[in-house]
């Protein structure tokens, strides 16, 4: 890996009455503005078979500006809504190459709030961050020191449902740099039971035999978040009581996600800093969350994000990330002979070969047999 890596920080903070309320307008315009062009740039091609551009869309938003509806477009600033256009274009992007589905429109109770500002939209000064519009800085909480000398290149500012504010500064990060390489590598078999299998176990993180147990945040907490949601079904709507009762779901499900993706990240950082190959099965977690038995407890294992995690990690730190066809027999296989077999349960959890006479556990066998294949396919 070449060049200085790129690196977002996130921190909380505590806007002003003033500064929340410009915020909160600008977040608002951010998603009128996306889905407005959204549904230019949708009737452009139904109807005149034209695909339109950012350049294209960011001259509407220069139209859209000077009508008397939407004049108050002019009271945030220009550049989060520049960057949502710019977004946009990626979003279309990604669907011409067959990477993504059609962009959406945004909701205001189910979408992320948020507004990026570019440099020439935010002052940097003895480390307090003032965004353009605002007379003060913001309030920030420095949980973690920034890396030394570092100047924000982009600046994301965003509230959760819970209510939390947050800031994101990306900026260049020469302390992340290639490992040494090792001799290791690891097969990771994805699981219910457990969280994760691994071909070989790994100390501190897996039991002997290469299990990392399943938190099951979501589980854990399913009482509380049950009640606090039977509360909020009994509230009027439109009511304080019932903003508060939804505010406190928000906060049981901001819990949740806090815990698994800070296990996450300690479980990938170890895999990737005391790995050289790490091979993972290429699943299709959408695809299995239709499952309706299952969807909850794999929704609460969360592969996507250890798999996005670990890729970005890897690439970081100089290590590689080998997926494994989907279709590969990981279970069925002998990890020992080769045999497949046919058929397996998948209340099966151990199996003996019928060739050799080899005894497996079915995840760590899987696990051993997704490391074979993976560093056959380099």
């Amino acid at each position: 890996m070449g060049g200085v890596v790129k690196r977002a920080f996130r921190y909380r903070f505590y806007p002003s009455a003033e500064q929340a309320g410009q915020l909160n307008r600008t977040f608002g315009c951010v998603r009128l503005v996306y889905n407005r062009a959204l549904e230019a740039r949708t009737r452009a091609w139904v109807v005149d078979r034209q695909r339109t551009t950012y350049v294209q869309s960011s001259a509407w938003l220069t139209e859209w500006k000077r009508t008397q509806e939407l004049a108050f477009l002019n009271e945030v600033s220009s550049v989060p809504l520049q960057q949502t256009l710019r977004h946009l274009q990626a979003g279309f992007a990604a669907f011409w190459d067959k990477r993504s589905r059609y962009p959406r429109f945004k909701s205001k109770r189910k979408s992320r709030a948020s507004a990026e500002f570019t440099c020439s939209a935010f002052r940097w000064r003895d480390g307090q961050l003032t965004l353009a519009k605002m007379d003060a800085p913001l309030n920030i909480v420095w949980s973690r020191p920034l890396p030394e000398g570092a100047e924000p290149s982009t600046v994301t500012v965003s509230r959760d449902a819970a209510g939390r504010w947050f800031v994101s500064l990306l900026v260049e990060d020469p302390t992340v740099k290639p490992l040494p390489p090792v001799a290791a590598e690891v097969g990771v078999d994805a699981g219910i039971t457990s969280l994760i299998t691994l071909s070989h176990p790994l100390a501190g993180v897996s039991d002997e035999h290469g299990k990392v147990a399943n938190p099951r945040y979501g589980q854990a907490d399913r009482r509380k978040l049950a009640k606090a949601q039977r509360d909020l079904a009994r509230k009027q709507d439109g009511s304080a009581n019932r903003a508060k009762a939804r505010m406190k779901v928000a906060r049981i499900h901001a819990r949740i996600a806090d815990r698994r993706r800070d296990h996450l990240h300690k479980l990938t950082t170890r895999l990737v800093r005391e790995n050289q190959t790490v091979v993972i099965e290429d699943l299709s977690v959408r695809t299995m969350l239709r499952n309706r038995r299952l969807a909850r407890v794999i929704s609460d294992a969360s592969w996507s994000q250890f798999r996005s995690m670990l890729e970005y990690k890897a690439q970081w730190y100089g290590r590689e990330v080998i997926p494994v066809d989907r279709w590969y027999p990981s279970s069925k296989t002998c990890s020992v002979c080769g045999r497949i077999n046919t058929t397996l349960a998948l209340n099966v959890r151990a199996w003996t070969c019928p060739d050799c006479g080899a005894e497996h556990d079915r995840d760590i066998n899987a696990a051993k047999n997704i490391l074979a294949a993976g560093l056959a396919e380099r």
